[in-house]
C-alpha cells in the first residue's frame, strides 16, 4: 500500500473527518502512485488517518473512509446501499414504479442516488430515474472505479435495474489512457431506449441521458419546483435558462394563466413543448422562446410577468472567475427585479459552488438597490435532501436561493 505522509500538523482537517487531503499538505510519497490508486494516509508521526483515491493536483485524496473499508471488495455495494436508505428514509426511493402509471398523483421514481461527499464518495454522482441508473465521474479514482460501481448497483437494485448509462467523458479528468466515452455499462436484455418518462411530484418529464445536460434532468430542484407551484395560480410566469421546462410544467399544473419558457438551447426548448404535451396542458397558455434569457428579460414589457424564474447555469466553475461571475448574477436580477409587476415573486437562484449564500445574497441586494425597488425575502432555498451535504464537508452546500417579493 502506497503512503502519504502529512506535514507536521496538517492531520487536523482529517481528524474532523473532512474528506479532502490538499497537495500543500503532503510531506512525502512512498512509493509511486499512479491517478486513481487507493493510498493510505498518515500523519506525520505515522499514525494511520484514512485511505483514498490519490489525483494529481490542489486536493492529492479524496478520501473514501477513515477505516480500512476501503479495501473491502463489497465497499461500493454498502456505500451504495447506505445512500438508498437515506433516500428511503425521506420517501424518495420506494417501491418502483410502473410505466404506465407514472403519472399517478404524487408519485416520484427519480432522485440522485449518490451525492458526492455527502454520501461518502467523493467524486461520484449517480442519478437515478426509474431503474435507470446514470453515473458520473469527478474523479479519475471513480472512473477507474466504474465497472465495480455497475456491479454494485446491479446488487443493490436486484432485477429491478434496466441500465447503466456512464456518462463521465464531460466530468472526469482528461487524463491519457483513460478512455473516456459515454456509454452503457449494463442494459437489461429488454430495455433499449436513451429516453423514457419520469415522473416527479405527479408531473411526467422526457429525461434523455445521453443528449440532455448533465445526467439529464436537474433533480436538484424538484422541491423549488413545488414552491413555484404554491405561488403560480392566476400569475403569467416567465421561466428563465428553463431547460426542459421543470418549473414550467410545475406552474402550468399549478393555473398559471400563461408561461412563457427561455433557454438559448434549441435541443431544450424542444423538449419543453414535448413535456407540455405530455402533461396534457393547453398548447396556447404556453410558449417557447429559443433565445438569450438576459436580452428575452431586458426587453420585455414592465409588468407583463408577475412570477419570475431565474436559475441560471453556474457562473463560476472556480474562485479564479468569482468577481465576473457576482457581477453577472446582479446584472440579471436586476433585470428581473425591474420587469417583474408591483406585489409580483421573483425565485432566483445560484448553482455555482463557490458563491456562498453570502455573497449571493449581497449580489441580490446590489441588484435591488440598484433598481430602487422595495424588495424583501420572503423565503431562503437550497437543495433537497437527495442533494445531502455531509456535515464535515460543508462544501457540498452548492444551490442557494430567494424567493422575492417586488413592491
Amino acid at each position: 500500500m502506497i503512503k502519504l505522509i502529512l506535514r507536521k500538523g496538517r492531520e487536523e482537517s482529517l481528524r474532523r473527518f473532512h474528506p479532502w487531503v490538499f497537495s500543500g499538505a503532503v510531506a512525502e510519497i512512498q512509493g509511486r502512485p499512479a491517478e486513481g490508486d487507493i493510498v493510505a494516509v498518515h500523519a506525520f508521526d505515522g499514525t494511520l488517518l484514512a485511505y483514498g483515491h490519490y489525483q494529481i493536483g490542489s486536493i492529492a485524496v479524496r478520501v473514501l473512509s477513515f477505516d480500512d473499508s476501503a479495501l473491502r471488495p463489497d465497499f461500493f455495494e454498502q456505500r451504495i446501499a447506505a445512500a438508498l436508505a437515506m433516500r428511503r428514509t425521506v420517501g424518495l426511493a420506494g417501491v418502483p414504479v410502473a410505466a404506465e402509471s407514472a403519472g399517478s398523483a404524487g408519485v416520484t421514481n427519480c432522485y440522485r442516488l449518490v451525492h458526492g461527499e455527502g454520501d461518502n464518495l467523493p467524486g461520484l454522482i449517480i442519478d437515478y430515474y426509474d431503474g435507470v441508473c446514470v453515473m458520473q465521474a469527478h474523479s479519475v479514482g471513480m472512473f477507474r472505479s466504474k465497472n465495480r460501481i455497475c456491479e454494485a448497483l446491479k446488487t443493490v437494485y436486484g432485477p429491478t435495474l434496466k441500465a447503466v448509462y456512464d456518462k463521465s467523458s464531460g466530468t472526469a479528468p482528461f487524463k491519457a489512457g483513460l478512455d473516456l466515452v459515454d456509454g452503457y455499462l449494463y442494459r437489461a436484455d429488454s430495455f433499449n431506449d436513451d429516453e423514457q418518462i419520469v415522473s416527479e411530484n405527479g408531473h411526467r418529464f422526457y429525461v434523455n441521458w445521453t443528449s440532455g445536460q448533465k445526467t439529464g434532468f436537474f433533480l436538484d430542484q424538484r422541491e423549488n419546483r413545488a414552491l413555484v407551484g404554491r405561488y403560480a395560480a392566476g400569475r403569467n410566469v416567465l421561466n428563465l435558462f428553463c431547460y426542459t421546462g421543470g418549473f414550467s410544467i410545475y406552474a402550468l399544473a399549478a393555473g398559471a394563466l400563461h408561461v412563457d419558457s427561455v433557454d438559448c438551447s434549441g435541443k431544450a426548448m424542444s423538449m419543453v413543448d414535448r413535456n407540455v404535451v405530455l402533461n396534457g396542458f393547453d398548447p396556447s397558455r404556453h410558449t417557447s422562446y429559443c433565445e438569450d434569457a438576459i436580452d428575452f428579460v431586458k426587453k420585455s414589457p414592465d409588468g407583463k410577468y408577475d412570477l419570475i424564474v431565474v436559475d441560471p447555469p453556474a457562473f463560476a466553475k472556480h474562485r479564479g472567475v468569482l468577481r465576473n461571475a457576482l457581477r453577472a448574477y446582479q446584472r440579471l436580477n436586476a433585470a428581473a427585479i425591474a420587469k417583474v409587476a408591483p406585489g409580483g415573486l421573483v425565485f432566483t437562484y445560484s448553482c455555482s459552488q463557490v458563491v456562498d449564500k453570502e455573497a449571493f445574497a449581497l449580489a441580490v441586494f446590489s441588484a435591488a438597490a440598484s433598481v430602487g425597488r422595495r424588495v424583501r425575502i420572503l423565503d431562503r432555498l437550497n437543495q433537497p435532501a437527495d442533494h445531502a451535504v455531509n456535515i464535515y464537508h460543508p462544501e457540498g452546500e452548492y444551490l442557494k436561493g430567494l424567493l422575492l417579493y417586488v413592491e
